[in-house]
Protein backbone atom coordinates (compact mmCIF):
# COMPACT_ATOMS: atom_id res chain seq x y z
CA UNK A 1 0.00 0.00 0.00
CA UNK A 2 1.45 3.32 -1.09
CA UNK A 3 2.45 5.44 2.16
CA UNK A 4 1.04 8.76 2.95
CA UNK A 5 -2.30 8.26 0.99
CA UNK A 6 -4.99 10.54 0.75
CA UNK A 7 -8.81 10.67 -0.37
CA UNK A 8 -10.37 13.51 -1.52
CA UNK A 9 -14.05 14.00 -1.59
CA UNK A 10 -15.57 17.17 -3.49
CA UNK A 11 -18.60 19.14 -2.04
CA UNK A 12 -21.21 20.98 -4.34
CA UNK A 13 -24.01 21.81 -1.14
CA UNK A 14 -25.86 20.68 1.36
CA UNK A 15 -29.45 20.35 1.51
CA UNK A 16 -31.80 21.86 4.40
CA UNK A 17 -29.58 22.11 7.15
CA UNK A 18 -28.65 25.10 9.08
CA UNK A 19 -24.39 24.72 9.63
CA UNK A 20 -24.31 28.42 11.66
CA UNK A 21 -22.20 29.88 8.55
CA UNK A 22 -20.05 27.14 7.48
CA UNK A 23 -22.15 25.04 5.34
CA UNK A 24 -20.81 21.19 4.24
CA UNK A 25 -19.37 22.30 0.52
CA UNK A 26 -15.83 22.03 0.13
CA UNK A 27 -13.52 19.15 0.44
CA UNK A 28 -13.39 16.16 2.75
CA UNK A 29 -9.72 14.59 3.47
CA UNK A 30 -9.25 11.35 4.93
CA UNK A 31 -6.42 8.75 5.13
CA UNK A 32 -7.32 4.86 4.64
CA UNK A 33 -8.21 3.62 8.04
CA UNK A 34 -9.02 6.93 9.46
CA UNK A 35 -12.78 6.76 10.77
CA UNK A 36 -12.69 10.94 10.73
CA UNK A 37 -12.51 13.46 7.87
CA UNK A 38 -11.03 16.65 8.13
CA UNK A 39 -12.97 19.48 5.99
CA UNK A 40 -11.03 21.50 3.93
CA UNK A 41 -13.27 24.61 3.18
CA UNK A 42 -12.32 27.03 0.33
CA UNK A 43 -12.23 30.89 0.49
CA UNK A 44 -15.82 32.29 0.18
CA UNK A 45 -17.84 28.75 0.47
CA UNK A 46 -16.75 27.46 -2.74
CA UNK A 47 -18.42 24.14 -3.94
CA UNK A 48 -16.35 21.60 -5.84
CA UNK A 49 -17.08 19.91 -8.58
CA UNK A 50 -13.35 18.47 -9.64
CA UNK A 51 -10.68 17.51 -7.44
CA UNK A 52 -7.16 16.05 -9.43
CA UNK A 53 -3.85 15.05 -7.41
CA UNK A 54 -1.04 15.80 -9.68
CA UNK A 55 0.17 12.64 -10.80
CA UNK A 56 4.13 12.95 -10.63
CA UNK A 57 3.56 15.32 -7.43
CA UNK A 58 1.22 13.88 -4.77
CA UNK A 59 1.09 16.72 -2.38
CA UNK A 60 -0.18 18.98 -5.32
CA UNK A 61 -3.89 18.94 -5.71
CA UNK A 62 -6.28 21.32 -7.79
CA UNK A 63 -9.31 21.66 -7.23
CA UNK A 64 -12.52 22.97 -9.66
CA UNK A 65 -15.18 24.99 -7.90
CA UNK A 66 -17.58 27.40 -8.62
CA UNK A 67 -15.43 30.01 -7.78
CA UNK A 68 -12.66 29.42 -9.63
CA UNK A 69 -9.66 27.06 -9.75
CA UNK A 70 -7.57 26.39 -6.57
CA UNK A 71 -3.98 24.66 -5.72
CA UNK A 72 -2.58 23.49 -3.02
CA UNK A 73 0.98 22.32 -2.47
CA UNK A 74 0.88 20.50 0.77
CA UNK A 75 -2.54 17.92 0.40
CA UNK A 76 -5.06 20.58 0.88
CA UNK A 77 -3.58 22.18 4.13
CA UNK A 78 -3.79 25.40 2.19
CA UNK A 79 -5.24 26.63 -0.90
CA UNK A 80 -4.31 29.60 -3.35
CA UNK A 81 -6.52 30.78 -5.95
CA UNK A 82 -4.81 30.22 -9.49
CA UNK A 83 -4.42 33.09 -11.92
CA UNK A 84 -7.56 32.77 -14.69
CA UNK A 85 -7.41 34.92 -17.26
CA UNK A 86 -10.91 37.13 -17.58
CA UNK A 87 -12.11 35.86 -13.84
CA UNK A 88 -12.61 33.10 -11.93
CA UNK A 89 -14.89 30.49 -13.82
CA UNK A 90 -16.81 27.98 -12.40
CA UNK A 91 -15.27 24.78 -13.57
CA UNK A 92 -16.11 21.55 -13.59
CA UNK A 93 -13.17 19.36 -14.63
CA UNK A 94 -9.31 19.64 -14.40
CA UNK A 95 -6.68 17.57 -16.32
CA UNK A 96 -3.07 17.42 -16.30
CA UNK A 97 -2.10 16.21 -19.36
CA UNK A 98 -0.55 12.90 -19.53
CA UNK A 99 2.64 13.76 -21.26
CA UNK A 100 3.45 17.33 -19.90
CA UNK A 101 2.73 17.92 -16.00
CA UNK A 102 3.48 21.60 -16.55
CA UNK A 103 0.54 21.25 -18.73
CA UNK A 104 -3.31 21.76 -17.48
CA UNK A 105 -6.75 21.82 -18.83
CA UNK A 106 -9.86 23.07 -17.07
CA UNK A 107 -13.62 22.94 -18.44
CA UNK A 108 -15.87 25.28 -16.75
CA UNK A 109 -19.52 26.68 -17.34
CA UNK A 110 -21.02 28.15 -19.18
CA UNK A 111 -18.89 26.19 -21.92
CA UNK A 112 -15.14 26.98 -22.51
CA UNK A 113 -11.71 26.01 -21.59
CA UNK A 114 -8.57 26.83 -20.27
CA UNK A 115 -4.76 25.56 -20.09
CA UNK A 116 -1.83 26.55 -18.27
CA UNK A 117 1.59 25.59 -19.67
CA UNK A 118 2.99 26.15 -16.21
CA UNK A 119 1.83 24.02 -13.60
CA UNK A 120 -0.73 26.22 -12.68
CA UNK A 121 0.02 29.28 -12.10
CA UNK A 122 -1.48 30.85 -14.91
CA UNK A 123 -4.02 30.37 -17.17
CA UNK A 124 -5.56 31.50 -20.46
CA UNK A 125 -9.24 30.71 -21.73
CA UNK A 126 -8.64 28.82 -25.01
CA UNK A 127 -11.18 29.19 -28.13
CA UNK A 128 -14.89 28.68 -27.64
CA UNK A 129 -16.26 25.90 -28.53
CA UNK A 130 -18.58 26.81 -31.88
CA UNK A 131 -21.27 24.37 -30.70
CA UNK A 132 -25.19 24.85 -31.24
CA UNK A 133 -27.14 24.85 -28.09
CA UNK A 134 -29.02 21.55 -29.02
CA UNK A 135 -30.52 20.97 -25.09
CA UNK A 136 -32.23 23.82 -23.29
CA UNK A 137 -31.85 22.56 -19.66
CA UNK A 138 -32.77 24.86 -16.28
CA UNK A 139 -28.72 25.06 -15.63
CA UNK A 140 -26.24 26.43 -18.37
CA UNK A 141 -24.14 23.66 -20.48
CA UNK A 142 -20.75 22.58 -18.59
CA UNK A 143 -17.69 21.02 -19.61
CA UNK A 144 -17.63 17.82 -17.34
CA UNK A 145 -15.01 16.05 -18.25
CA UNK A 146 -11.84 16.03 -20.39
CA UNK A 147 -9.04 13.74 -21.28
CA UNK A 148 -5.82 13.44 -23.82
CA UNK A 149 -5.25 10.64 -25.92
CA UNK A 150 -1.74 9.48 -24.63
CA UNK A 151 -0.80 7.97 -28.12
CA UNK A 152 -1.86 11.91 -30.07
CA UNK A 153 -1.08 14.26 -27.14
CA UNK A 154 -2.54 17.31 -29.38
CA UNK A 155 -5.81 15.79 -29.16
CA UNK A 156 -8.08 16.64 -26.50
CA UNK A 157 -11.68 15.42 -25.82
CA UNK A 158 -14.12 16.80 -23.49
CA UNK A 159 -17.75 15.86 -22.95
CA UNK A 160 -20.70 18.58 -22.20
CA UNK A 161 -23.66 17.81 -19.57
CA UNK A 162 -25.60 18.63 -21.71
CA UNK A 163 -25.04 19.26 -25.10
CA UNK A 164 -22.94 15.94 -26.40
CA UNK A 165 -18.88 15.31 -26.92
CA UNK A 166 -15.97 18.25 -28.67
CA UNK A 167 -12.62 17.05 -29.72
CA UNK A 168 -9.43 19.33 -30.49
CA UNK A 169 -6.63 18.25 -32.99
CA UNK A 170 -4.25 21.35 -31.25
CA UNK A 171 -4.21 21.48 -28.01
CA UNK A 172 -7.39 23.40 -27.84
CA UNK A 173 -6.77 26.12 -29.81
CA UNK A 174 -10.00 25.14 -32.07
CA UNK A 175 -12.80 22.70 -31.16
CA UNK A 176 -14.70 20.53 -33.29
CA UNK A 177 -18.39 18.86 -33.02
CA UNK A 178 -18.22 15.10 -31.88
CA UNK A 179 -22.27 14.90 -31.33
CA UNK A 180 -23.69 14.51 -34.59
CA UNK A 181 -23.36 10.58 -34.52
CA UNK A 182 -24.49 10.39 -31.06
CA UNK A 183 -27.50 11.77 -32.00
CA UNK A 184 -28.14 9.33 -34.49
CA UNK A 185 -29.10 6.90 -31.85
CA UNK A 186 -32.06 8.52 -31.26
CA UNK A 187 -34.13 7.50 -34.47
CA UNK A 188 -34.47 4.46 -32.19
CA UNK A 189 -37.00 5.01 -29.17
CA UNK A 190 -34.64 3.17 -26.75
CA UNK A 191 -32.04 6.32 -26.61
CA UNK A 192 -34.66 8.63 -26.28
CA UNK A 193 -34.95 10.18 -23.14
CA UNK A 194 -36.19 14.02 -22.14
CA UNK A 195 -36.33 14.85 -18.28
CA UNK A 196 -35.86 18.73 -18.13
CA UNK A 197 -35.12 20.12 -21.66
CA UNK A 198 -37.97 20.94 -25.09
CA UNK A 199 -35.95 17.61 -26.93
CA UNK A 200 -35.71 13.34 -27.07
CA UNK A 201 -32.05 14.17 -27.70
CA UNK A 202 -30.93 14.82 -24.04
CA UNK A 203 -30.34 11.98 -22.94
CA UNK A 204 -28.00 11.11 -25.28
CA UNK A 205 -25.87 14.61 -25.03
CA UNK A 206 -26.27 14.34 -21.43
CA UNK A 207 -22.57 13.49 -20.61
CA UNK A 208 -20.81 12.77 -17.53
CA UNK A 209 -17.49 11.84 -18.39
CA UNK A 210 -14.90 10.75 -20.61
CA UNK A 211 -11.46 8.40 -21.13
CA UNK A 212 -8.73 7.99 -23.51
CA UNK A 213 -6.45 5.15 -23.09
CA UNK A 214 -2.20 4.22 -24.41
CA UNK A 215 -3.83 0.69 -25.30
CA UNK A 216 -6.53 2.05 -27.92
CA UNK A 217 -5.22 4.93 -30.36
CA UNK A 218 -7.53 7.36 -31.62
CA UNK A 219 -10.32 6.04 -29.36
CA UNK A 220 -12.48 7.90 -26.59
CA UNK A 221 -14.88 5.98 -24.08
CA UNK A 222 -18.09 7.94 -22.70
CA UNK A 223 -20.05 7.97 -20.24
CA UNK A 224 -23.79 9.38 -20.50
CA UNK A 225 -27.59 9.00 -19.45
CA UNK A 226 -27.81 6.16 -21.78
CA UNK A 227 -24.54 4.23 -20.71
CA UNK A 228 -21.33 3.72 -22.04
CA UNK A 229 -19.80 4.49 -25.82
CA UNK A 230 -17.12 4.27 -27.68
CA UNK A 231 -15.41 6.23 -30.61
CA UNK A 232 -12.63 4.48 -32.53
CA UNK A 233 -12.20 7.50 -35.05
CA UNK A 234 -11.53 10.06 -33.01
CA UNK A 235 -14.86 11.03 -32.38
CA UNK A 236 -16.40 10.92 -35.67
CA UNK A 237 -18.68 7.80 -34.85
CA UNK A 238 -19.78 5.85 -31.71
CA UNK A 239 -21.06 2.37 -31.19
CA UNK A 240 -23.00 1.63 -27.76
CA UNK A 241 -20.84 -0.54 -25.57
CA UNK A 242 -23.61 -2.18 -24.25
CA UNK A 243 -23.25 -1.89 -20.53
CA UNK A 244 -26.60 -3.78 -20.03
CA UNK A 245 -24.95 -7.11 -21.02
CA UNK A 246 -22.78 -7.11 -17.89
CA UNK A 247 -24.88 -4.77 -15.45
CA UNK A 248 -28.29 -3.74 -14.50
CA UNK A 249 -27.31 -0.52 -13.63
CA UNK A 250 -26.51 1.39 -16.78
CA UNK A 251 -26.59 5.37 -15.96
CA UNK A 252 -22.76 6.24 -16.78
CA UNK A 253 -21.62 8.66 -14.16
CA UNK A 254 -17.92 8.27 -14.56
CA UNK A 255 -15.30 6.27 -16.52
CA UNK A 256 -11.46 6.28 -15.98
CA UNK A 257 -8.35 4.30 -17.57
CA UNK A 258 -5.92 2.76 -14.95
CA UNK A 259 -2.71 4.85 -14.81
CA UNK A 260 -1.38 1.79 -13.86
CA UNK A 261 -2.36 -0.71 -17.21
CA UNK A 262 -4.41 1.11 -19.94
CA UNK A 263 -6.28 -2.05 -20.62
CA UNK A 264 -8.12 -1.69 -17.21
CA UNK A 265 -11.01 0.38 -16.94
CA UNK A 266 -13.53 1.46 -13.94
CA UNK A 267 -17.35 2.97 -14.72
CA UNK A 268 -19.57 4.51 -12.26
CA UNK A 269 -23.09 2.64 -12.92
CA UNK A 270 -26.62 3.87 -11.25
CA UNK A 271 -29.93 3.80 -12.42
CA UNK A 272 -30.52 7.21 -12.52
CA UNK A 273 -29.03 10.50 -11.51
CA UNK A 274 -30.92 10.87 -8.56
CA UNK A 275 -31.22 6.94 -7.17
CA UNK A 276 -30.86 4.62 -4.69
CA UNK A 277 -28.60 2.38 -6.26
CA UNK A 278 -25.01 2.33 -7.43
CA UNK A 279 -21.62 0.57 -8.12
CA UNK A 280 -18.41 0.22 -9.70
CA UNK A 281 -17.55 -2.27 -12.53
CA UNK A 282 -14.01 -3.14 -14.12
CA UNK A 283 -12.69 -3.69 -17.82
CA UNK A 284 -9.64 -5.47 -18.69
CA UNK A 285 -9.78 -5.48 -21.87
CA UNK A 286 -10.41 -2.09 -22.61
CA UNK A 287 -14.24 -2.44 -21.80
CA UNK A 288 -14.90 -4.95 -24.44
CA UNK A 289 -16.24 -7.01 -20.94
CA UNK A 290 -17.17 -5.86 -17.95
CA UNK A 291 -17.98 -7.18 -14.01
CA UNK A 292 -18.52 -5.56 -10.61
CA UNK A 293 -15.77 -4.49 -8.68
CA UNK A 294 -17.39 -3.49 -5.64
CA UNK A 295 -18.38 -6.52 -3.94
CA UNK A 296 -20.38 -6.39 -0.46
CA UNK A 297 -20.91 -2.89 -0.47
CA UNK A 298 -24.69 -1.13 -0.85
CA UNK A 299 -24.63 2.36 -2.00
CA UNK A 300 -27.44 4.46 -0.69
CA UNK A 301 -27.51 7.48 -3.66
CA UNK A 302 -26.15 7.26 -7.08
CA UNK A 303 -22.36 6.21 -7.70
CA UNK A 304 -20.74 9.95 -8.88
CA UNK A 305 -16.93 8.96 -8.99
CA UNK A 306 -14.45 6.48 -9.32
CA UNK A 307 -10.95 6.92 -8.90
CA UNK A 308 -7.50 5.27 -8.93
CA UNK A 309 -4.53 5.57 -6.42
CA UNK A 310 -1.47 7.22 -8.85
CA UNK A 311 0.75 4.93 -7.30
CA UNK A 312 -0.82 1.41 -6.05
CA UNK A 313 -3.23 -0.08 -8.60
CA UNK A 314 -4.66 -2.20 -5.43
CA UNK A 315 -6.36 1.40 -4.06
CA UNK A 316 -9.66 2.49 -5.69
CA UNK A 317 -11.74 4.42 -4.21
CA UNK A 318 -15.42 5.55 -5.22
CA UNK A 319 -18.28 7.95 -3.61
CA UNK A 320 -22.08 7.98 -3.80
CA UNK A 321 -23.80 11.24 -3.79
CA UNK A 322 -24.92 11.52 -0.19
CA UNK A 323 -21.93 11.03 1.00
CA UNK A 324 -20.87 7.50 1.12
CA UNK A 325 -17.21 6.72 0.45
CA UNK A 326 -16.54 3.10 -0.42
CA UNK A 327 -12.27 2.03 -0.67
CA UNK A 328 -10.55 -0.90 -1.52
CA UNK A 329 -6.88 -1.52 -0.39
CA UNK A 330 -6.39 -5.02 -1.70
CA UNK A 331 -7.59 -4.76 -5.40
CA UNK A 332 -11.27 -5.28 -4.63
CA UNK A 333 -11.26 -8.40 -2.72
CA UNK A 334 -12.32 -6.17 0.38
CA UNK A 335 -14.28 -3.08 0.38
CA UNK A 336 -14.82 -0.78 3.78
CA UNK A 337 -17.10 2.22 4.01
CA UNK A 338 -16.94 5.61 5.20
CA UNK A 339 -19.50 8.37 5.73
CA UNK A 340 -18.72 12.19 5.13
CA UNK A 341 -20.56 13.92 7.93
CA UNK A 342 -24.04 14.36 8.21
CA UNK A 343 -25.42 16.73 6.43
CA UNK A 344 -23.69 16.00 3.25
CA UNK A 345 -25.85 15.89 -0.24
CA UNK A 346 -24.14 16.27 -2.95
CA UNK A 347 -20.61 14.72 -3.78
CA UNK A 348 -19.68 15.08 -6.98
CA UNK A 349 -16.34 13.93 -7.36
CA UNK A 350 -13.35 11.37 -5.43
CA UNK A 351 -9.87 11.48 -5.76
CA UNK A 352 -7.08 9.85 -3.98
CA UNK A 353 -2.85 10.13 -3.80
Amino acid sequence: MADNTHVYVGIAGTVGMDHSGKPLAGIFRQSPGDKGWDHLALPDAAEVHAITVHPTDHDTIFVGSTKGIFRSSNRGNSFEKMSVAGGDPDTWSILVHPKDPKRLYAGATPVDVYRSDDGGEHWKKLAHPPLPDRVIMNFACRVMRLDVDPNSPDDVYATLEANGAMRSRNAGESWEDCTADLIRFCEQPKYRSRIGSQTEIEGMLDGHALACSAAAPGTVFLANRMGLFKSGDQGESWEDMEIGRFSPLTYGRDIRTSPHDPKTMYAALSPAARSTDGSVYKSTDVGKTWTRFDHGIKADATMMGVTIHPRDPNQVYAVSRVGQMFGTQDGGKSWHESRLPEGVRDAYCVAAG
